[in-house]
């Protein structure tokens, strides 16, 4: 699913705001996550936090509200996207998240990583193994350690559903924003998501 990673849990607004449904990510479509695409260094990011002055605490929940219901709107139409057969949406994100590790992951690791909140992980990667779509295998190294990857039909499954997908997003935000803001949403997104790192708990 193209677009950004946004959190997994629902938000507040200012006082008495509520904030609709539950987060969850697009995800690209071809294997690989946009966000990369980033420029590193833009403009977009500003002044460092050590310097920035200050903002209306107002207008930081009103920006986080605004960012989170365009994201429910969105991951609304994308679930009902006819688009994802034979798995579900949740499957899908299983399947696009190892695209990115062909190498393979362990459970905590995939659950990490996972944009769309999985209630049950264990219980999906072993249906999608039954599918023929993941594998288990030893980790190298770790007897006891086990890594999830993709087969070559889960693979294709993801190609499959991913150009589908893609269509689905072009469908929904080209009509709303021209290339220079979708640059800037991505640019404004990722600077959001990776300053978190640097700012304490």
């Amino acid at each position: 699913m193209t677009t950004t990673e946004v959190v997994r849990s629902p938000g507040r607004a200012a006082a008495g705001s509520s904030v609709e449904g539950q987060a969850v990510a697009g995800r690209t479509a071809a294997g690989s996550s946009v966000e990369s695409q980033a420029v590193a260094g833009s403009s977009m990011a500003g002044s460092s936090p050590a310097t920035r002055p200050s903002v209306d605490g107002r207008l930081a929940a009103a920006s986080w509200e605004a960012l989170f219901r365009a994201q429910v709107a969105l991951m609304r139409r994308f679930s009902a996207d006819d688009i994802w057969h034979p798995v579900s949406m949740r499957e899908y994100d299983v399947l696009f998240t190892l695209t990115s590790a062909p190498a393979g992951l362990r459970l905590n690791e995939l659950n990490r990583e996972v944009l769309v909140t999985q209630p049950s992980l264990s219980r999906m990667v072993e249906r999608l193994e039954s599918k023929g779509l993941v594998t288990r295998c030893a980790a190298e190294g770790d007897r006891r350690g086990t890594l999830i990857r993709l087969t070559d039909e889960g693979a294709a499954l993801q190609k499959e559903i991913g150009r589908r997908h893609v269509r689905s997003i072009r469908k929904y935000l080209e009509p709303a924003l021209d290339e220079q803001q979708l640059t800037m949403l991505l640019e404004l997104c990722t600077t959001l998501r990776t300053a978190q790192d640097s700012i304490p708990d």
